[in-house]
């Protein structure tokens, strides 16, 4: 039936990744790895590179899955290369002043760069520790230009960034991840088609536009299913789950008009996301596959390592590395899958540091946010080895009453993001437990 996409083929296919490189020696998942500062190095390893599940994909001597091994040319982006890394004191803008662009802007400083955030909230979490705050909205188009001007290279925190706003500041710097991903990610049916245009599989589909549509869709697909707007939906919000046919209707009303999809429920085990990134030149790094618990449709827990085989840590991280190749991508990615019978299903991307990867704060030399910044800034990509296991706790609304007791407990870090009120469902802050024996 037209409109409709099922799910992908039930393996991981090969070529479309134009460079992958795993260290000789390939890919193994010991139960420990060689001492680190005293410590067994955990998780997925790459070979004789030993990054743990920050293992370093680069040029290649991995012909299964039907990897290519083409090393491309030496490649620049937006004036920069790898042999032009942004020096120090350079500026990075960040579109958005939320927590991310808060702990993006941390680790810009941590490494001498500058940031600036462009945010039209008054008082933003990031603008406690940016180097300089624009406020301004996006349809400022004075405002962007200025922004633009200040910088050397621009990044986001977030997705649903208008596209006019794109379309000027692209003109002048560089913005990265790029548009493609953008354009990607903002619409869950583009998004969707997309991953299985690649080959990869992902929960059934179907484009919603009216009754019509969504009476068709769920016979095919069938309920429980879950209809959600294609675009502005984070945390639970924008969806509505339809447990028979008879809440259809109801259901499509919730969308007050806005284009929808409808995806089928999925019988999986657990979540896990992989947090991936991808420099200039296609070398491409993966921390260890977390895995998610969920509530009301927020995340509340990540734990490394997930419970995952040899060969799906495996699979997981040759799966992002493949969705990034695709996307010419540049920065951290957040790829959420879901562990099934039949194999891996990617639920979701999100183009940029990820709620998900927090846990790298604690767990690893470089986090999830320095090798964002290493990526944009074409500085290497970081060894993102995880070197303890941690579970990571979001904070959510009154989670922060909890302040005395988390305070005093021992292997806990506490990550608080200075939001001015609190509200229920709204992310406070974290904290990373460190897991010992």
């Amino acid at each position: 039936m037209p409109g409709f996409a099922d799910a992908g083929p039930g393996k991981l296919p090969g070529g479309g990744l134009a460079w992958l490189r795993i260290a000789p020696g390939g890919l193994s998942n010991p139960a420990s790895g060689p001492s680190r500062r005293g410590r067994p190095v955990q998780g997925w390893t790459c070979g004789a590179c030993q990054t743990g599940a920050g293992a370093l994909l680069g040029a290649s001597s991995l012909e299964a899955d039907g990897v290519s091994r083409e090393k491309p040319t030496k490649a620049t982006r937006g004036g920069f290369s790898m042999t032009n890394p942004l020096p120090q004191g350079a500026t990075i803008g960040i579109l958005g002043g939320g927590q991310l662009g808060r702990m993006l802007s941390v680790a810009a400083s941590r490494l001498g760069l500058r940031s600036h955030i462009y945010e039209p909230g008054a008082n933003p979490p990031a603008g406690h520790v940016a180097h300089a705050v624009t406020t301004a909205a996006y349809e400022d188009e004075a405002a962007l230009r200025a922004f633009a001007e200040s910088v050397d290279v621009i990044t986001y925190e977030f997705e649903n960034i208008p596209t006019e706003a794109l379309d000027l500041l692209q003109q002048i710097r560089p913005i990265r991840p790029g548009r493609e991903a953008l354009r990607v990610s903002q619409d869950r049916l583009t998004e969707k088609t997309f991953l299985t245009d690649l080959g990869l599989k992902t929960a059934p589909f179907a484009n919603i536009t009216d009754e019509a549509t969504l009476a068709a869709a769920i016979e095919v697909i069938g309920t429980p299913s879950i209809l959600k707007t294609r675009r502005f939906g984070y945390d639970g919000k924008g969806q509505v789950r339809i447990l028979n046919p008879e809440e259809a209707a109801t259901a499509l009303a919730e969308m007050k008009g806005a284009p929808a999809i409808l995806e089928g429920f999925v019988d999986f085990s657990c979540e896990v996301s992989v947090i991936a990134a991808r420099s200039a030149d296609g070398s491409v790094a993966c921390f260890d596959p977390g895995e998610n618990i969920h509530r009301d449709g927020i995340l509340r827990t990540t734990t490394v390592p997930a419970r995952l085989s040899a060969k799906q840590r495996q699979d997981a991280v040759l799966l992002a590395a493949r969705i990034l190749n695709a996307l010419d991508y540049v920065g951290v990615m957040g790829v959420e899958l879901f562990v099934t019978p039949q194999g891996l299903l990617v639920n979701e991307v999100a183009p940029r540091v990820h709620n998900s990867g927090h846990w790298t704060q604690n767990g690893c030399t470089i986090d999830q946010f320095e090798q964002h910044i290493r990526a944009v800034a074409d500085w290497p990509l970081g060894d993102g080895a995880r070197y303890i296991d941690v579970q990571m706790e979001n904070l959510i609304g009154d989670d922060l009453d909890r302040l005395p007791e988390l305070s005093s407990e021992a292997d806990v870090a506490i990550h608080l993001y200075g939001k001015d009120e609190v509200k229920a469902g709204r992310k406070m802050g974290h904290v990373n437990r460190i897991i010992r024996g």
